[in-house]
């Protein structure tokens, strides 16, 4: 009898949650990310997942994933279908919900508002008719499509987006990479400070409150009569230690040309400069130098120092308008109109400068015909890459730029990042407030994975520029449009 109150109380206890196809082609592991409740796969769902398995898109490949996952669960359990179909053993108890699939025909459930032919109607036909089916279980539908999910609202359904993927409810949580010191930071961590010179470095070792929160390669900053631009090199702990910046906002500092115009730039270049660092994430709005440092950085490292063979530079082919078709050409030539802005970049690099003696500017012109041998000569060394021949290769001692990373999706950044071979590094920029791919939010975007994945780590860093630096018109565009 208990045991059977048991079941009684968990079957009421725990959710029906019938998912939308959409969901299973954004993630086919959706199945297993469930936990302890139950999940209802309408006829309609595996309908939906059949008519979109064939191509090379991620979607196909997804919904190819998604079939082979439900072949695989339901192989030697077909006898369990009307009673579900365990999930412990199958997700290696990641999930001990059940699976049920649609068993029988549902007819005359739909409001005559609703079309039957469309398959979105379908399946919020189902979701219905479970409703009713049980009546003291919450049944919920899950699915990436707001307008399905408006559409059960207004039914009284309830309905919900898929949250798994999501790294971060709120993006305003999202890592930045700097911190402000409170005003009476020394009073509080000075106690027995310690403090050396190191290769013209001023390192000190603090210890308090503070130090716990603090990870590495985090900047740390302090305005005042003695300010301070610092960067964690050990942290998370009771004690900490800072290394002073190189002060790239000084001409005698300037990488190719180019210095630092606040503070946050000042901290970008640090970490684009620095051979340690394998791993770096750029975030900021249109105009505020992502790109300008990150190609700055790459050539005095590529063209100079001789760190780096090559620069390759590659990005998410997403218009903002309507696509302009397939374009004739090698794959350099059919990325380059989606290159504008690396374009618009090296015209201001390959400036001939107005710069301080002794500061470099890209190499001191013999007027416009050294001015464009130059410009072949920094075209030579970059490389424009797409995405969609990525897969498979190994860079060796090249500097990648991942541009508009806030495209992509974690697995296909995954895939981006583990080209890495030795002696390269990798720097993504993007801007997660414009996203442009469908089903990808803020959230859930690759972007804001690797930053809340990598920070800590000792060879990355991150920062968020905040300071759009284009022009005033620009500026004032940014906050009154």
């Amino acid at each position: 009898m208990n045991a059977k109150r048991a079941k009684a109380q968990k079957n009421s206890l725990t959710k029906l949650f019938v998912l939308d196809t959409n969901v299973l082609m954004h993630d086919p592991l959706s199945l297993f990310r469930f936990e302890e409740h139950d999940i209802y796969v309408p006829m309609m769902t595996l309908e939906e997942l059949d008519a979109n398995k064939k191509g090379m898109s991620e979607v196909a490949r997804n919904a190819r994933q998604s079939s082979r996952l439900l072949d695989e669960i339901v192989s030697g359990a077909e006898h369990d279908m009307a009673h579900g179909i365990d999930l412990t053993e199958v997700s290696r108890d990641l999930a001990t919900g059940r699976l049920f699939f649609q068993t029988e025909a549902i007819n005359g459930i739909l409001p005559s508002s609703l079309p039957t032919a469309k398959a979105d109607n379908q399946i919020i036909g189902v979701v219905m008719h479970l409703g009713q089916k049980f009546p003291k279980r919450p049944v919920i539908l899950v699915s990436k499509d707001i307008n399905m999910r408006i559409k059960a609202r207004a039914l009284g359904l309830e309905a919900q987006d898929y949250f798994n993927d999501k790294v971060l409810e709120d993006t305003d949580l999202l890592y930045t990479g700097t911190r402000e010191l409170p005003p009476d930071f020394w009073d509080t961590h000075g106690k027995g400070l310690e403090s050396w010179k190191k290769d013209s470095r001023t390192y000190y070792r603090i210890r308090g409150p503070l130090c716990a929160e603090m990870l590495i390669n985090e900047f740390v900053w302090q305005e005042g009569p003695q300010p301070l631009q610092a960067w964690v090199k050990v942290g998370a702990g009771k004690t900490a230690e800072l290394e002073t910046l190189i002060d790239y906002s000084h001409a005698k500092n300037a990488v190719w040309g180019i210095t630092a115009r606040n503070r946050e730039q000042n901290f970008a270049l640090n970490l684009l400069m620095n051979p340690d660092i394998d791993f770096v994430t750029l975030l900021g709005q249109a105009g505020t130098g992502k790109t300008l440092l990150t190609l700055a950085a790459a050539l005095t490292q590529t063209l100079e120092t001789k760190l780096f063979t090559e620069i390759i530079i590659t990005r998410v082919t997403v218009p903002v308008g309507e696509d302009i078709g397939f374009l004739p050409g090698t794959e350099e030539e059919k990325m380059t109109p989606w290159m504008g802005a690396l374009e618009d970049n090296l015209d201001v690099l390959n400036k001939p400068a107005e710069t301080p003696s002794g500061a470099h500017a890209g190499a001191t012109y013999g007027g416009d015909w050294g001015r464009a041998a130059t410009m072949d000569l920094i075209r030579s060394r970059i490389k424009v890459k797409s995405l969609n021949f990525m897969r498979g290769r190994t860079f060796l001692n090249k500097f990648l730029i991942i541009d508009e990373a806030q495209n992509l999706t974690p697995k296909q950044m995954k895939t981006l990042i583990t080209r890495a071979g030795p002696g390269t590094k990798v720097v993504c920029l993007g801007n997660i407030a414009q996203i442009d791919t469908p089903y990808l939010t803020e959230g859930s975007s690759g972007l804001t994975y690797v930053v809340d994945r990598f920070k800590g780590w000792p060879h990355s860093g991150h920062v968020t520029l905040q300071r759009g630096e284009r022009s005033r018109l620009a500026e004032h565009a940014g906050e009154v449009l």
